[in-house]
């Protein structure tokens, strides 16, 4: 079967509105947030007229519905992580910044003994192209606890540096976290080394799969890192839903973050001990509803095959950058092929300013994100104080990206730059 960008925009409420005077709405904006299909649209209304009750609380017929509906959704995504120890492994949160900042907290409460103890006489590496939610959490984690922050460097056509792995993730190195792809460069990171190394010194490896989960295929346990984190809204799903998924035996270990109804086991006056995981690590009622709109997404992706998304994102991003090129004062930021390499591009135009550029395009229909995409020591790495991101999905195809040189051309025509 073609996969046909075509027939899937059919699934896709939004498409059937204009924008700006009636022009076709042309989205070039998933890397910020995906469109939904219907059918997530009408899991999710369907849990609240049908099912609307608090999961794991209550005997009655509806919170038995919304408890196996909850846990239903959980099981689909540990499925699509192929998460070798199955859904006991995935935890729900608000998003990926909160999985994020769970696992930074968390580790900060450990206590001396504990693996997850932080002090200063630890490091903890990131990379220099990391998003803000997978950099600043452990700028925080390394003033609270004295620790060190290290990074992997990126060189100029946007790859990570990894000559020096066995200087930067040192012997006494607890936490090294990073981003699977950028948001930025749509660079794809290369991983064996960096796990090797770091479990070799006896690291933990964090993984933020918020720009490849909803692009390509993922099996946490081939990828060989210890927690993986991703957001639903990115992946076709509802706002208000993230993933992360955690080796079953250091879920264990890692003290809870937010305390609460459902993480207890047990409570006295004094005392209180934890629910297992998962339970351990979702305090108070779950964004239930959420979670079944993000297992109707997982669905939806599944039905068009992850290696059929992937094929088809390669192939046009492949187009897309072939024909940026070709444009005289465009500077593609990050790499300009596609190996190793998702499909966000970024890229400067002349002397036109990101934002004056996005604001031409919005004009003409098309979305796209402009500014340091929450990644300001990545923009200043790469010399740029700003730039315009297209970042391409399921729904996209040739005329999406044949609408963008167009809305290029023209606004360098605008502003008289040509």
């Amino acid at each position: 079967m073609t996969f046909s960008p075509e027939l899937i925009r059919k699934d896709f409420p939004i498409f059937e509105r204009t924008v700006r005077g009636g022009k076709k709405l042309v989205y070039l904006d998933s890397g910020a947030t995906s469109q939904k299909p219907i059918s997530v649209l009408e899991a999710e209304t369907n849990f609240y007229r049908l099912h609307n009750a608090a999961a794991h609380r209550g005997a009655h017929q509806l919170a038995e519905e919304a408890t196996e509906a909850y846990e239903g959704a959980r099981e689909i995504v540990a499925n699509f992580l192929s998460a070798p120890d199955g859904s006991q492994e995935i935890i729900f949160t608000k998003s990926a910044t909160e999985a994020l900042n769970l696992l930074a907290y968390a580790m900060g409460n450990a206590r001396t003994g504990n693996r997850f103890h932080v002090g200063p006489q630890d490091r903890i590496v990131v990379t220099e192209m990391e998003h803000h939610s997978n950099l600043v959490p452990w700028q925080q984690l390394c003033d609270r606890t004295g620790a060190e922050l290290a990074w992997f460097e990126v060189t100029p056509d946007g790859r990570l540096d990894l000559s020096s792995v066995d200087s930067v993730i040192t012997p006494n190195t607890k936490i090294v976290s990073l981003t699977h792809q950028s948001n930025v460069l749509g660079t794809i990171n290369p991983l064996e080394e960096i796990v090797r190394r770091a479990h070799e010194v006896g690291a933990v490896v964090i993984l933020d799969g918020c720009q490849s989960a909803p692009h390509m295929k993922i099996d946490v346990g081939q990828l060989g890192v210890d927690f993986f984190a991703f957001s639903g809204h990115k992946a076709l799903g509802p706002t208000g839903i993230g993933v992360l998924w955690g080796r079953r035996n250091l879920l264990e270990e890692l003290p809870p973050f937010l305390f609460g109804g459902s993480m207890i086991e047990m409570v006295t006056m004094a005392t209180a001990t934890w629910a297992p995981v998962p339970q351990k690590f979702e305090a108070g009622v779950p964004n239930m509803a959420q979670a079944v709109g993000l297992g109707a997404a997982i669905q939806y992706l599944n039905n068009l095959g992850m290696a059929n998304i992937y094929n088809h994102e390669r192939t046009l991003t492949e187009y897309l950058m072939q024909r940026l090129i070709l444009i005289n004062g465009l500077t593609i930021v990050g790499p300009n092929e596609t190996h190793a390499r998702g499909s966000a591009i970024s890229f400067t135009v002349n002397q036109i300013h990101p934002h004056d550029l996005g604001q031409y395009l919005d004009s003409e229909g098309i979305a796209v994100r402009t500014g340091q995409h929450c990644a300001w020591p990545l923009a200043k790495r790469m010399g740029v104080p700003a730039s315009t991101r297209a970042s391409l999905y399921l729904y996209n195809d040739a005329a999406d990206c044949d609408a963008l040189i167009g809305g290029v051309l023209g606004a360098q025509k605008y502003f008289g730059v040509v």
